[in-house]
């Protein structure tokens, strides 16, 4: 894997980041939106990439094709605060497409402005937070580009300390949820609900994008979109990328719902759980552990 050293977690406004999602700030924040423009938002390891895979099929598989094949799932949706030498930032600027899709991971009061003024259509995807920290944990074991992990039971107690790049996952899913209440342009999706009947799900991602696929190319996209094949796709699953050790853990690992059980100590959870009561005060937003 690539030698360079990880990074250092730094305090950012108040939230754990690292510089190689904020030297580029003032650029991020003067970012021009257009009215057009889909932004795929979530923590990390929240199924960012299997939404931006659907996103790009709903939008191009059928007036775009050769993008499945020519492109990266990173340089077809490039995310908006990256910099790495495979993330340029011109990037977004440069996408031929239209509309432009975009990533980000960050928490919403970090998110340039613009994408509210010009009332940009935004896809947020949560996912519960046990099997957040358990994916985000073997993420950070297979990758220079994020800090060291250490070992399971120290990286819990940062996880419920909100020491992770992006800061606290409490903190990100519940600004996201609260923005929701006031921009109606955001459809908010549950990374479970996803799992348990993608077919439904696509249909309300469609229903909120404006999109009407036919029965047979739904169909073909359900099935490309399958963990599975996803897995083996060397244009989605980031195998081309140095600065990832597969060895250690694929990118797409599981994806799958209540893996946490295998992780977990009984002491883990019961201490997870009182800590999760104080912190998550919203009822209405829920999250399912297991399906």
């Amino acid at each position: 894997m690539d030698p360079r050293p990880r990074p250092e977690l730094i305090d950012f406004h108040g939230v754990s980041m690292t510089r190689n999602f904020t030297q580029n700030w003032e650029d991020i924040q003067n970012f021009q939106a257009r009215p057009d423009d889909v932004l795929i938002a979530s923590y990390p390891k929240a199924g960012n990439t299997w939404l931006c895979y659907i996103t790009d099929l709903l939008y191009f598989s059928q007036t775009a094709p050769e993008r499945e094949q020519t492109l990266q799932i990173y340089q077809r949706i490039p995310h908006l605060e990256a910099s790495f030498e495979f993330v340029m930032p011109d990037m977004i600027n440069n996408l031929p497409s239209s509309p432009r899709l975009i990533k980000t991971h960050l928490p919403v009061q970090f998110l340039p402005k613009t994408f509210f003024e010009q009332n940009c259509k935004i896809i947020y995807i949560s996912r519960n937070a046990k099997d957040s920290v358990v994916s985000y944990f073997h993420m950070e074991r297979m990758t220079v580009l994020l800090p060291e992990p250490g070992d399971w039971r120290s990286y819990v107690q940062r996880f419920m300390e909100g020491k992770m790049v992006f800061g606290s996952w409490y903190d990100h899913v519940s600004g996201w949820w609260k923005k929701k209440q006031t921009y109606p342009q955001l459809h908010y999706m549950f990374y479970e609900d996803l799992v348990q009947d993608t077919g439904r799900e696509i249909d309300k991602l469609c229903f909120f994008l404006g999109l009407s696929p036919s029965a047979e190319e739904k169909e073909r996209i359900i099935s490309k979109v399958q963990f599975d094949e996803m897995k083996t796709n060397n244009m989605v699953n980031m195998s081309s990328l140095r600065t990832m050790d597969f060895t250690v853990s694929s990118f797409i690992r599981k994806g799958k719902v209540g893996d946490w059980k295998n992780h977990f100590t009984v002491a883990q959870n019961k201490e997870f759980d009182e800590d999760y009561k104080k912190k998550m005060k919203d009822p209405t937003l829920v999250f399912h552990t297991e399906i």
